[in-house]
């Protein structure tokens, strides 16, 4: 977060219109380069620093909750922001802008990465972006244990999910659950190793004060109302039963959208800790259960994800579309379109849910701002994401470094490559958009070298 080099301003901004809060989403929408924390850092730096829409309390506690729920925080985050601004549109038009521009994006990049992924050049480019992908990885791991881990207590809660995973195969849903009862718990026997919620700490610095300032009362649509928690649920719960009932009737049970529908619905559901955590149960499903693509294809599609903006977790646009496309819905003359269709179901079914948490659960939560036996199992779940992310990144170096397994030759120059943008990450604090570029054109240049 960007250092203090202004007075501090005495008076709230003037208060902010829906189009001009629009127009900032759509250019968000643009911008939101880096992941999760990437994206984070943009809006705290904007809205809090910069803007001072929210102050830094309220931005801190929306994102403590946004950490605890199943899917991307960021997008969460902001579509929490825009609903506390202008109520349930500001809410749609700000988590929605989040996406669009990436659902569009990606779609264009799968169709290249499909029709021309054959071609000598765009494979080297991909050979040097997979060991980039996992060192971002590595890197998200570090930077979020970095902030997380303050105390031995989060250190052992970190590495027992991590051995959960990796060596019990123990679900998402088991580890969220369990890190978030040991948390609360935690939250009355030791309160200060659970004070601080989520993986932005506290800050002391003040940017002066704010439109939502820290004791700025809720807004009437903010209050929590149960009438109106059963009508979104009603609403939410109705499009998608809509949805998937018009998949169903169209191409029944075990046609590829309808299962695509079901599969990312519960993929939204269980994926606490945003994508990284997410991508071990696509793996899963999209390429064991379903073969709607490859274990290679799905780390080209995380690639893919991290050029772009967006949620990270946009990388089931990307599964979806080479799904419609591998399975030829539409026939052989219609992949592009079969391409489309898988793309649009996937990101549909992914994100409703995250709506559905804001609009239903953000009254409730505007009601605990500082209440520890609210953060304190958040402070418990972030610590054992840090495990999980860990688990991806092994998962991932596994397939680059001995894509054809352990009896295979070692991949030597991906690792070479992969320590190489880990170091610019960490020592040279580079960013992930440079360090894809160089080392997909490392990868370029060797491949070519060699003649593969």
């Amino acid at each position: 977060m960007s250092a203090q080099t202004t007075a501090i301003p005495a008076t709230p901004p003037a208060p902010v219109g829906f189009w001009e809060a629009f127009r900032y989403w759509l250019k968000l929408g643009f911008i939101s380069f880096g992941g999760p924390a990437g994206q984070i850092s943009i809006m705290h730096q904007e809205l809090v620093e910069k803007r001072r829409w929210i102050s830094e309390h309220r931005f801190l506690h929306a994102l403590n909750y946004c950490m605890v729920l199943p899917g991307p925080e960021a997008q969460q985050l902001a579509t929490y922001i825009g609903w506390l601004m202008h109520g349930t549109w500001g809410g749609i038009v700000a988590g929605g802008l989040f996406v669009l521009p990436s659902l569009f994006i990606l779609i264009a990049l799968t169709w290249v990465y499909l029709a021309f992924g054959d071609v000598p050049a765009v494979a080297g480019i991909l050979y040097g972006i997979k060991p980039a992908v996992t060192a971002i990885v590595v890197y998200a791991a570090y930077r979020i244990g970095s902030r997380a881990l303050k105390n031995a207590v989060l250190w052992a809660l970190a590495a027992a999910a991590f051995v959960a995973i990796f060596a019990f195969d123990v679900p998402f849903p088991v580890i969220v659950v369990a890190a978030g009862v040991i948390g609360y718990v935690g939250s009355r026997i030791a309160p200060d190793k659970f004070r601080s919620g989520g993986h932005h700490g506290e800050s002391h610095k003040t940017y002066g004060p704010a439109l939502i300032d820290d004791h700025t009362p809720p807004p009437d649509h903010a209050r929590f109302r149960g009438g109106r928690v059963i009508a979104y649920a009603a609403v939410g719960l109705g499009i998608w039963a809509g949805a998937e009932g018009l998949l169903y009737a169209l191409y029944g049970w075990t046609g590829v959208l309808t299962q695509m529908g079901w599969f990312f619905t519960k993929a939204a559901l269980v994926s606490f800790g945003g994508a990284y955590a997410l991508l071990p149960y696509v793996y899963q499903g999209g390429v064991e259960q379903y073969g709607w693509l490859t274990a290679t294809q799905m780390i080209d599609g995380l690639a893919l994800g991290e050029t772009t903006p967006g949620p990270l977790i946009m990388v089931v646009t990307f599964v979806g579309f080479v799904g419609g496309w591998t399975k030829a819905m539409f026939g052989p003359d219609s992949l592009a379109l079969a391409g489309i269709a898988g793309a649009t179901v996937a990101t549909f079914f992914t994100f409703l849910p995250s709506f559905l948490f804001i609009l239903i659960g953000a009254p409730a939560v505007e009601r605990t701002r500082h209440e520890i036996g609210f953060t304190a199992p958040l402070t418990g779940i972030t610590a054992a994401v840090v495990g999980v992310i860990l688990n991806l990144a092994a998962f991932f170096a596994y397939h680059v470094l001995w894509p054809q397994g352990f009896e295979a030759r070692f991949e030597w120059f991906s690792a070479l490559v992969g320590i190489g943008a880990f170091v610019a990450l960490w020592r040279f604090k580079a960013g992930i958009i440079p360090v894809i570029g160089a080392c997909a054109v490392t990868g370029l240049f060797y491949r070519l070298l060699i003649g593969v």
